[in-house]
């Protein structure tokens, strides 16, 4: 070989060992990612799963496997959501993934009628599913080791928004519900309760009943002091929406009543209100903040009786005496049958 022939294929070589490190450099630190978005990995996703996922999200999907074989990412895949950003690279889009620097969620929920709902609720938000999340929330060690009971167990709950990551399981979130219960009822709330001779448990199943009462929520402390004033003299609540609790109990979710009569009035439940005094044992529904604010500072006034206002649809007519009740529920009645509802 000439001194020639040796230096050309010096140069050959040197120039295909940059061509290799530049290659490696692109599909190291090139840009990858098309566009800012999000992606969820389910617990248990495999390198093949997750290369699935990607595809739609990046210019070459085999650069990042590349690098993820190098930096053995394919043994340490984490679940959850993940902001990919525009223009991000093979290089650090393995390092945010691998150190599973994840995107947290909003979860919100509210007004749900019962464990089963939200259940439902809860799992189209995070990775955990509904039957999973039930079992949890039905977990009777669970439920007694806290003093809660399947009749209580839905006022743990307390609807708002909370910010959770994604891949969040049924237990783990079961327990941050439980330390945001606590976190709620602080030194200030349960002194209100206390000067009311009631529990949070009982506020929270009276606020449920204030809160299927009206959707008007100037109107809850009103209906709130009323039911107070009722519970001070120990005369029963009578509120209808015990009575509808009581017969979907007996008859299942799907029963409808849009008009509680006299014979309803009659079900053996310890929800119905007409025959026992007190407040139920637990709540008939979810209640919002509102209605248990409701109930913690209600307004102060003299009204026993409540009845649906037919002229401020939505609203009630407050009553401070029977005689002046019967004229009001009268009206009521009338209009119901002129409409058609029996029931």
């Amino acid at each position: 070989m000439t001194k020639r022939t040796k230096i050309t294929a010096g140069i050959m070589f040197l120039l295909l060992f940059a061509g290799t490190i530049v290659n490696y450099y692109r599909v190291i630190y090139s840009s990858n990612v098309k566009k800012t978005s999000c992606i969820y990995i389910p617990t248990g996703t495999t390198i093949i799963g997750l290369k699935e996922i990607l595809a739609p999200h990046l210019e070459n999907v085999d650069d990042f496997i590349w690098v993820a074989d190098k930096k053995k990412y394919a043994k340490r895949i984490k679940p959850g959501k993940f902001k990919l950003t525009q223009n991000m690279n093979s290089n650090d889009l393995v390092d945010m993934l691998r150190i599973g620097k994840q995107t947290p969620i909003k979860l919100t929920f509210n007004n749900e009628h019962s464990l089963e709902n939200l259940a439902g609720r809860i799992s189209r938000q995070i990775e955990a599913d509904s039957l999973t999340l039930l079992e949890a929330f039905q977990d009777k060690e669970f439920l007694k080791q806290k003093n809660f009971t399947e009749a209580t167990a839905l006022a743990m709950y307390i609807p708002n928004s909370y910010q959770f990551f994604w891949n969040t399981n049924a237990k783990q979130f079961r327990n941050r519900m439980f330390r945001e219960f606590n976190s709620f009822w602080n030194q200030d709330r349960v002194k209100k309760a206390t000067s009311k001779n009631l529990t949070p448990i009982q506020v929270i199943s009276l606020a449920s009943i204030v809160q299927k009462e009206t959707a008007y929520i100037k109107e809850r402390p009103i209906v709130a002091g009323l039911y107070l004033n009722r519970y001070k003299n120990s005369w029963p609540l009578q509120s209808d929406p015990t009575i509808i609790f009581a017969l979907k109990q007996k008859y299942g979710q799907h029963y409808v009543r849009k008009r509680v009569l006299t014979e309803d009035l009659k079900i053996k439940s310890p929800y119905n209100t007409y025959r026992n005094r007190g407040i139920p044992p637990g709540p008939i529904s979810m209640p919002d903040i509102s209605s248990i604010d409701a109930v913690l500072l209600p307004k102060k006034h003299n009204y026993f009786f409540m009845c649906a206002s037919i002229e401020n649809f939505g609203e009630h007519k407050f009553a401070k005496t029977l005689s002046e009740h019967n004229r009001n529920a009268v009206k009521y009645q009338r209009w119901l049958s002129k409409q058609g509802i029996n029931r």
